[in-house]
């Protein structure tokens, strides 16, 4: 295959020539490279999309010193391989990575020896909402995205970095699902310490072929020869990957503490993924046929007869189907009744910024009964929805008793 990800984007899915966000970058350019050029920077879960598109805008101010934690060694190793490969990628000379969980013991030698850092931000999530299948996924999520989170903010107190910015995601706003309710929890976490050092997150919209998503998935069917599958009824907002790291480093260097930053996006840019199937194929010389199943679309290749073909297009198959998961939003929202939003801050940014914040004794007692909960013999997923309703009051789990691990 020969595909150009961040043309395809910029054609068929975003519809921008350039950044969303390039005019802010450029109206703050002195501002990022007074807080960035000469400073120490350490990134968790680096080696995600998201993580290693931070990465690309932060080296533009030349930091003098980048630590990047993943627990990936083999995405480090790619990371390391593309910025090195990268054209006008200015890599410090003290780079280093460690395949290394951010929950560890080992990571507190890092962060004591190797700090301190000016700057810090955290990308190291469950980010899908298949990981909440059932109280195994559930618990490994919420260790991840809320319980070890507070545990990297406490370590912080004891030598505070002048920028620190975790992620959050759009489906924090309203949660319907425990990824998106963890999230929730997550910015209550931030907000607490934002007391204590300057914090910021953002939520913003799906990342186009960002690491294990949907259309990320076509590249690895089309090589296998598999065919493409895809919800028709699930409209998302989209941002390149490049937008997704210039989003979280402007929400870090130039936010005020406690800050949710999210992107200013037209309804009308909204896609469904069927759609960026069909541009997908048709990109690279296909016609789609849909089938009436995954089992006829398997079938596809023994049985070239199906469907019409209504092109020169060589056919290919793709099912696509209403989406009936659990804990799917049908629409996508940044922000909620109640939040003051500043639309005119920036030209391509909302700022949140009267977000509650609970003290640090309330957080902890937060931390302390989702542990508990976790700890339970036997406990189960509706009951640690249950929980979780009653730290988040607008919480309302979607429940159709079908995840995405029954998807093709």
């Amino acid at each position: 295959m020969i595909f150009d990800i961040s043309a395809f984007i910029s054609k068929n899915i975003t519809h921008r020539e350039q950044s969303l966000f390039a005019p802010d970058l450029l109206k703050n350019h002195e501002t990022m490279v007074r807080e960035i050029k000469g400073k120490s920077a350490l990134v968790i879960g680096g080696a995600g999309t998201i993580g290693s598109s931070y990465i690309k805008a932060l080296l533009r101010y030349e930091p003098a010193k980048l630590i990047v934690v993943d627990i990936s060694e083999n995405g480090l190793t790619e990371l390391t391989r593309d910025l090195r490969s990268s054209f006008g990628v200015k890599v410090p000379d003290v780079y280093k990575t460690y395949p290394v969980n951010f929950g560890d013991q080992v990571f507190e030698l890092i962060l004591r020896n190797e700090g301190p850092f000016e700057i810090v931000a955290n990308f190291a999530a469950h980010k899908h909402v298949r990981s909440e299948k059932d109280e195994y996924s559930i618990t490994a999520l919420l260790e991840n995205n809320v319980i070890k989170a507070e545990k990297l903010l406490n370590l912080l107190t004891s030598s505070p970095p002048h920028h620190f910015f975790c992620v959050s995601t759009d489906k924090a706003a309203n949660p319907v699902n425990i990824m998106g309710a963890s999230k929730k929890i997550m910015e209550e976490v931030i907000m607490a310490y934002s007391r204590s050092f300057p914090i910021t997150t953002a939520r913003f919209a799906n990342v186009a072929f960002s690491q294990g998503s949907l259309p990320d998935g076509f590249l690895f069917r089309m090589m296998k020869q598999q065919p493409l599958s895809a919800p028709s009824d699930v409209k998302r907002f989209f941002v390149s990957p490049g937008e997704s790291g210039e989003i979280c480093l402007m929400a870090c260097i130039l936010g005020q503490s406690g800050e949710i930053f999210f992107p200013k996006l037209a309804e009308e840019s909204m896609m469904t993924f069927s759609d960026i199937a069909v541009a997908f194929l048709q990109d690279q010389g296909f016609e789609p046929v849909v089938c009436a199943s995954e089992e006829e679309a398997r079938a596809f290749n023994k049985n070239r007869d199906m469907g019409p073909v209504t092109s020169h297009l060589t056919p290919y198959p793709v099912y696509f189907f209403k989406s009936d998961t659990s804990g799917e939003k049908s629409y996508e929202e940044f922000s909620t009744e109640g939040e003051d939003v500043d639309l005119n801050m920036y030209e391509s940014l909302g700022v949140i910024k009267n977000a509650p914040r609970r003290t640090i004794q309330e957080i902890r007692q937060l931390i302390s009964l989702l542990e508990q909960t976790l700890s339970k013999p036997g406990i189960s997923k509706p009951e640690i929805v249950k929980v979780l309703s009653r730290l988040i009051p607008n919480f309302e789990h979607i429940e159709t008793g079908k995840g995405l691990d029954q998807k093709m």
